[in-house]
C-alpha cells in the first residue's frame, strides 16, 4: 500500500540515538553507529522522531510500504520488556554478578586522594558491581533508596575528579548510546518502575550522541509515572564543566 513513513538520510545521521527513544513502536535501531529503519511495518507515520532529531536527518516520504502493524509492536515491546528482566547470561558470566563493593569508611572520609593531593592514593567511590547500564540487574538490592549516576562512559575520562565529584553516593550507572545498539530507556524504566529512587543524576559529554544518554534517562522518567529529581551535567571534551 502507498502511505506515509519516515526516511533517515544516513550521511545527516550523527549518531545520537535520540530518534530511537523517540520511537515507542521500536521501527528505528543503531546500525554501524547510524540510526536506521528497521521494520517498516513498526512505523506509523507519525513522527514523533522527527522533532528530536539534532541534525534534521528524518524526514517523511510516501511509498509502498507494508501497513502499520500494532499487532506485532505489541508483541514486539513484550518480548523486549521480558529480555531486560534479571536473568543469567547463557555464558554465565561472574562479572555480572549484583554485588555490593565494600569501601573502608576511614578512607572514603580522609583527604587522602583528593585532586591536590597527587601522591596519595585516590580512592574509588564506585560501592557496586556491574555499572553498565546493560548488565546492571533491575532488581538489585542497591537500588532502593538510592541516588542514581546515569553517566557516559567517556566521562570519566574526561573529567579527572570524576569519582569525587560524581561516583561518591551514587549507584552508578554508565553507556554508550552511540555504540550499544539498544534503548536504555527500558531498562531505566524497569529499575525505576521496581525501585524506590530518591535522584538521578545525568553526567554526559558535550558531543552530540550524547543526547541518547540523556533522552533515554528523560523518556524512562516520563515512562516510570514517577516524580523524582533529577538533573544533567554536561562536561567538555578538555574535562570542563559546561553546565
Amino acid at each position: 500500500m502507498l502511505r506515509q513513513i519516515i526516511k533517515i538520510d544516513r550521511e545527516k545521521c550523527d549518531g545520537c540515538g535520540e530518534c530511537v527513544s523517540a520511537c515507542h513502536e521500536g521501527a528505528i535501531g543503531m546500525i554501524d553507529g547510524k540510526a536506521v529503519l528497521l521494520r517498516d511495518d513498526y512505523c506509523d507515520g507519525l513522527g514523533n522522531c522527527l522533532p528530536v532529531c539534532p541534525r534534521g536527518a528524518i524526514s517523511f516520504e510516501n511509498r509502498e510500504a507494508p501497513e502499520y502493524n500494532e499487532a506485532e509492536v505489541r508483541k514486539n515491546i513484550a518480548q523486549k520488556e521480558s529480555e531486560i528482566q534479571d536473568k543469567p547470561l547463557p555464558c554465565g558470566c561472574p562479572g555480572t554478578n549484583a554485588r555490593v563493593l565494600r569501601r573502608d569508611g576511614a578512607s572514603l572520609s580522609s583527604d587522602a586522594g583528593q585532586a591536590d593531593s597527587p601522591s596519595r592514593e585516590v580512592p574509588s567511590r564506585l560501592t557496586q558491581w556491574p555499572i553498565q547500564i546493560k548488565l546492571v540487574p533491575v532488581n538489585a538490592p542497591y537500588f532502593d533508596g538510592a541516588n542514581l549516576l546515569v553517566s557516559a562512559d567517556c566521562a570519566a575520562f574526561a573529567y579527572g575528579n570524576f569519582h569525587n565529584d560524581f561516583i561518591k553516593n551514587k549507584i552508578t550507572m554508565i553507556g554508550c548510546p552511540k555504540l550499544d545498539n539498544c534503548d536504555y530507556s527500558e531498562k531505566l524504566t524497569a529499575i525505576l518502575k521496581s525501585n524506590i529512587v530518591r535522584s538521578v543524576t545525568v553526567v554526559r559529554m558535550e558531543v552530540p550522541c550524547c543526547g541518547g544518554i540523556e533522552n533515554a534517562v528523560r523518556t524512562a522518567l516520563k515512562d516510570s509515572g514517577k516524580i523524582i529529581p533529577w538533573s544533567v551535567v554536561t562536561i567538555s571534551t578538555n574535562g570542563e564543566i559546561l553546565v
